[in-house]
């Protein structure tokens, strides 16, 4: 976490958002269905938007994600099969390949 965000990402309206959100997908995974453990913000937190509720507090803008696909989502997993970002840079599920016989 950066030093700016600290303070947000300590504080009760954010650590309550995060557990009705947690509650509100079954605490799943919205990628690969796997158990969810990180809500993560789609639209990223900077010093500029972090106060506004629209982007950090909104749940239009949370996903709960399990570490792989979190990590996938930042860039820190090489290859995930199956998954790929979307033109708004949401990571979703590949549609399964039809082999031609």
């Amino acid at each position: 976490m950066q030093e700016w965000a600290e303070r947000f990402y300590n504080s009760k309206q954010w650590k309550k958002c995060r557990s009705a959100y947690k509650k509100i997908v079954h605490y799943q995974c919205e990628i690969c269905g796997g158990i969810g453990e990180i809500v993560h913000h789609k639209t990223p937190l900077t010093p500029e938007n972090i106060n506004d509720p629209e982007i950090s507090l909104s749940f239009r803008n949370l996903r709960l994600l399990c570490r792989k696909c979190h990590g996938a989502a930042h860039g820190n997993a090489a290859t995930m099969e199956g998954v790929y970002f979307d033109a708004d840079g949401n990571l979703v599920q590949s549609p399964p390949t039809l082999k031609s016989g």
